[in-house]
């Protein structure tokens, strides 16, 4: 047992003599789901504690939280309610990118506590799950010295665990699996975070509408329950080098900010099965609304990455890398294709200056080819040389005419760097920019206030294969899971060059994946980002037209999305509709299988299906597939036949609509 342990032992075995002492005597409050089956229940006492429960199962036992201040004003030490207010919410939302669907139902129970120091308690409960914030009624500055944060398990539950080794930390982490008291006190997890009985339920933890205050993580203590801990104000930051800079020491407090106010929500998405993990939006859901007047100028779609390949191009008359000619080579290749973007990676400018331009990149000249071919080119930046000069940098980016930026190493997310985001998001919408941050945090929201937020990283995407062994197709086929119920994923998809498990082996200028050619199509279905990267080189789509003449039809935004067959680290199956057109990807993890697809979602008629499926020999080579075409109605079923690491991807459209 080390040192940090022992104060989050101390709590829950004290917390444990309370509950006996004052059940009888404290008030007691709960909101149920609409449907009737999720409840939070809140017990306001000396400690103030949440309850979780499932159909009258309990899940989440009473578990203590609460916030200190500055001053020693703790929020819900003795909390004495003084007024209580529900309401219920049956309403549609129609976000501005569509992630998962062109409409979201937004249904839920609501109570509001208020105390008699002028704070209060929101809970809500969802049908998918439940969400509880502290909320300030109070005027003037608040400075929130600690949150309390616990959750204390029924039973002793299996946990995917993305273990962080601090707070320095790109939130690209792997999941162990663990028995939630398995986790060893001070061992750190990003969220989400997800939580199974071996009998059937899961939770999800994670947190929305996160700002002007620190991202929340989870921390074992050697017992079934977690507690959360938080980064604290930096006092103290240093550059190390063009993009990454630490912080040194912290504040004794985790934020400073002012009242009224609502802190973030601690969210809890209950899945009855695995499949609900993927169906939720609680997270859109609870954070702030459209901040922005006229979003029109949005727009989702693909994009031509150059950095995954290392620009690596075959059959040209020009030496490429860093240069104009291999960019315009790009262009011409996304312009020809349909493919809205084009990435200009590291290597156009100094990463530490942004005006330390590559003599050997003439941006006039590109800026003025892909306005010419209809292509939008984004900038890559280091966010501390974008932060150093941003009104200058971002105004420049817009009389070049670029179309968004992508914001790299930020590495943190205490309440500095959560402002940043939001700076960002809103500084690049006044220019009609779209923002794709890497080197990030989880989503939290705020994509539904500034939706040109379009997409992020904080995952273990395809970049890691130029140097190690993962992502493996287990990993890929637990992200949609756990990562993606949070918001976008840029995981960057599309490798050409692909190999089994034996065949692998990283290298940085011609990367391969691991698993199936079709695996990497299905992706296009199964993982949702908005801004979607076609990573490998325009040499391989190129040599390989058939599947790329797929890829780029896929849609990056969805009028619906069905989950056919799922089960967390195993396999997924997913159906996303974009007007009259249904696509359906399918993806396993090493373990070869077959799965039934029921087609009861198609409208009555005669549908023409094209399927990708996994070749006959890819178990040995997994750049072995095979294309078909057949006739297919609702009342149909197709199987899909998955190689160890394989997929299966295939677009259906009503025949009355095939041109092609």
């Amino acid at each position: 047992m080390n040192g940090r342990a022992l104060p989050a032992l101390l709590v829950l075995s004290v917390v444990f003599v309370s509950q006996q002492a004052v059940s009888q005597e404290v008030a007691s409050y709960q909101v149920t789901s609409p449907d009737g089956r999720v409840e939070i229940a809140t017990w306001a006492g000396d400690p103030l504690t949440y309850r979780i429960a499932l159909d009258g199962r309990v899940l989440v036992e009473r578990s203590p939280i609460s916030l200190r201040m500055e001053d020693g004003t703790v929020v819900g030490s003795g909390a004495h309610v003084i007024d209580e207010r529900r309401a219920r919410v049956d309403e549609w939302l129609e976000p501005v990118v569509r992630e998962k669907a062109a409409t979201v139902r937004n249904r839920y129970s609501s109570l509001s506590l208020d105390f008699e120091n002028g704070w209060g308690l929101d809970l809500r409960a969802y049908d998918d799950g439940v969400a509880y914030r502290f909320r300030a009624d109070v005027e003037g500055s608040i400075t929130v010295a600690a949150e309390e944060f616990s959750v204390r398990f029924a039973g002793d539950p299996e946990l995917w665990f993305p273990t962080e080794e601090s707070y320095l930390t790109h939130s690209e982490r792997l999941y162990e699996r663990l028995p939630s008291s398995g986790v060893a006190a001070g061992q750190m997890a990003s969220m989400p975070v997800l939580v199974g009985w071996e009998d059937g339920p899961k939770i999800a933890i994670t947190e929305s509408d996160l700002h002007e205050y620190p991202g929340l993580y989870l921390e074992g203590t050697g017992e079934a329950a977690l507690r959360g801990v938080l980064p604290a104000y930096p006092a103290e930051i240093e550059q190390v080098n063009d993009r990454t800079v630490r912080v040194v020491s912290r504040e004794g407090f985790l934020a400073r900010t002012s009242g009224p106010r609502t802190f973030p929500w601690r969210v809890f998405v209950v899945a009855d099965e695995d499949a609900d993990l993927i169906r939720t939006t609680m997270v859109w859901r609870l954070a702030s609304p459209l901040r922005l007047e006229d979003p029109s100028w949005i727009r989702p779609g693909q994009v031509a990455w150059d950095w995954w390949s290392a620009l690596n191009l075959t059959g040209v008359d020009f030496r490429t890398g860093l240069n104009t000619d291999t960019y315009r080579y790009f262009i011409d290749f996304a312009a020809d294709h349909g493919i809205e973007y084009v990435i200009l990676d590291e290597g156009w400018s100094n990463p530490a200056d942004l005006w330390d331009l590559n003599p050997d990149i003439d941006l006039e000249v590109l800026f003025a080819h892909a306005a010419e071919r209809g292509v939008g080119l984004i900038p890559w930046v280091v966010w501390k040389s974008l932060d150093d000069r941003l009104d200058e940098a971002l105004d420049r980016f817009e009389a070049w005419g670029a179309v968004g930026i992508k914001v790299d190493f930020m590495q943190r997310d205490d309440q500095p760097m959560v402002e940043y985001y939001w700076r960002i998001a809103e500084a690049a919408a006044q220019r009609h920019l779209l923002v794709d941050f890497h080197g990030a945090y989880k989503p939290a929201g705020l994509r539904r206030a500034w939706p040109n937020v379009i997409t992020r990283e904080g995952v273990r995407g395809l970049e890691h294969v130029k140097w190690s062994p993962y992502p493996t197709p287990e990993h890929d086929v637990t992200l949609p899971f756990i990562r993606m119920l949070a918001g976008p994923m840029d995981y960057t998809p599309g490798a050409m060059i692909n190999a089994t498990e034996d065949q692998f082996k990283p290298v940085f200028d011609r990367p391969m994946s691991l698993g199936t050619r079709v695996h990497q199509m299905a992706m296009y279905v199964v993982f949702e980002s908005p801004l979607q990267m076609l990573a490998d080189s325009p040499t391989h789509y190129l040599r390989e037209s058939e599947c790329t003449g797929f890829i780029v039809e896929v849609p990056t935004v969805w009028d619906e999305t069905r989950v056919l067959a799922a089960r967390v680290g195993d396999y997924v199956a997913v159906a996303r509709r974009s007007g009259d057109v249904w696509y359906i990807g399918a993806m396993t993890d090493w373990d070869s299988r077959d799965l039934i697809l029921d087609l009861g979602f198609l409208a009555d008629g005669a549908w023409s299906a094209e399927i990708f499926r996994d070749g006959p020999n890819a178990d040995r080579n997994p750049q072995d597939y095979a294309r078909v075409e057949s006739s297919v109605g609702p009342t149909d079923t197709l199987v899909a036949e998955l190689a160890p690491g394989g997929g299966w991807v295939a677009r259906l459209e009503p025949r009355t609509a095939v041109t092609r």
